[in-house]
């Protein structure tokens, strides 16, 4: 084992093998190099690892250090100088008439040397094309032909599926592709499908060959002569990726479809008139209905699963419901309550105000008797003090409701309360002073019934 650093020139181009010579550098960073060329700006695609002696190629070039600031400025004035060398050249090329194509220009970290890279469909001689650069930029001039594949690789793009170029992101070297691979995965072999824009077959079309290969080998080629538990026919059409195909039966005129364990190739082909075919199918059928049942079941008890969560959930919203409406009900009845409560404290006259409303609201009841109250007594109802509240017409509503009493009741009872109405005439009269009008006003107008009976 051997520890090297892994680097790249350019993020999609090939990585090399350095020695690290002391330094520690990490993925992603600047680092300056000693090539065969002489000193060029890499990148560190892997810090210091260590990997095998026969993947090393020795001797190993050494990494001289992590770019610095200095060594970034210069990167910057080179890439200046690349893009007007790149013009100049492009004038200097039609001026020869050269049949080429300028693809890039790269100019080496030391400054002394210039490469020019061009596409062209034959052999050109640029000898004097050269002379004429070097006389300009007065450093080593290098020209060099490369492929359309490089040059795409070089300038980038979008392909026919939309994305980045691959060979522009993440491959590092160009594999071999031909018209069998197409073949073998089933697509068009018309060239403007399977090309890519460098007018070349897609390199993706390698990509899933090896999968294909092994598919190929269980399943019988188009056309072949092949068994099924229904008899034997010839295969119509094949799907590698399903593994599936469709078999049009000796005597039938529909085709049927199998999967590639259910059909086998006969060898030999179809065999002569008279000869009997041989028989090489080995397909023992599954037993599925065991499989179905249990799936059966098991979805059954999801459903009924299913169904006591509705069950339950529809009896939670019901009980939801019915405790709302029995709150709303209640908070209706308390505001109601209140309302009648306040209007209550006012005076209850008839027609107006909250006693009115509670006495239509309550039922008939039927008239009782009236019951003539014993006669109390004078000098208790002098010690009491008479309620502020006596002056409301309660009493002319009793007698309102009162029937009407015969007059031999009313004479015996006019008798009984003249000398009680005297005595509490007396008594007024000491106390209030100057209200003597207000607190006669309250003294039943019983001397007026006897002069009506009279």
């Amino acid at each position: 084992m051997i520890d090297v650093v892994s680097i790249k020139f350019k993020s999609c181009g090939k990585v090399y093998y350095f020695e690290p010579n002391g330094t520690t550098p990490k993925e992603g960073d600047r680092v300056v190099v000693e090539t065969a060329n002489g000193r060029e700006l890499a990148i560190c695609s892997q810090g210091v690892h260590a990997v095998a002696d026969d993947r090393v190629v020795q001797p190993l070039q050494p990494v001289l250090r992590v770019a610095t600031a200095a060594d970034l400025r210069v990167a910057e004035q080179n890439k200046k100088r690349e893009a007007e060398a790149f013009d100049i050249c492009k004038k200097k090329i039609a001026e020869h008439g050269l049949d080429m194509k300028l693809v890039d220009v790269e100019c080496n970290f030391e400054g002394n040397k210039i490469t020019f890279f061009f596409t062209s469909d034959g052999r050109v001689d640029f000898r004097e094309l050269v002379k004429d650069l070097a006389s300009v930029f007065r450093s080593r001039i290098e020209l060099r032909q490369i492929g359309v594949r490089d040059e795409a690789k070089m300038l980038g793009g979008l392909g026919i599926c939309g994305r980045p170029f691959c060979c522009s992101q993440f491959l590092s070297e160009f594999y071999p592709v031909s018209t069998k691979m197409a073949k073998v995965q089933n697509m068009s072999l018309n060239p403007k499908k399977i090309s890519g824009c460098c007018g070349r077959l897609m390199c993706c079309l390698r990509y899933e060959q090896e999968a294909y290969e092994d598919l190929v080998k269980t399943v019988p080629k188009n056309g072949a002569f092949v068994e099924t538990p229904d008899g034997y026919g010839n295969i119509t059409q094949v799907n590698l990726l399903r593994q599936t195909v469709k078999v049009k039966l000796d005597g039938d005129t529909e085709q049927r479809s199998y999967t590639a364990k259910q059909v086998a190739a006969v060898p030999g082909g179809r065999p002569k008139d008279g000869e009997a075919p041989a028989s090489v199918l080995k397909y023992v059928p599954e037993e599925e209905e065991v499989v179905e049942e249990e799936v059966i079941d098991e979805w059954n008890i999801s459903l009924e699963d299913y169904e006591d969560q509705d069950k339950k959930r529809e009896r939670r919203e019901k009980l939801a419901a019915a405790e709302k409406a029995e709150e709303d009900a209640r908070a209706s009845y308390e505001k109601v309550r209140n309302r009648r409560s306040r209007g209550g404290r006012g005076r209850n006259r008839k027609g107006t105000g909250s006693g009115a409303q509670q006495e239509a609201k309550q039922p008939e009841q039927p008239e009782k008797k009236a019951v003539q109250q014993p006669k109390q007594n004078v000098e208790k109802q002098q010690g009491e003090k008479r309620p502020q509240r006596s002056r409301n017409k309660q009493g002319n509503n009793q007698k309102a409701q009162q029937p009407k009493q015969t007059a031999e009741k009313q004479q015996a009872k006019s008798a009984v309360e003249k000398p009680q109405a005297k005595a509490e005439g007396e008594m007024t009269e000491k106390k209030s002073g100057n209200n003597n009008r207000r607190r006669r006003s309250h003294r039943p107008r019983s001397d007026k019934k006897p002069a009506n009976n009279e």
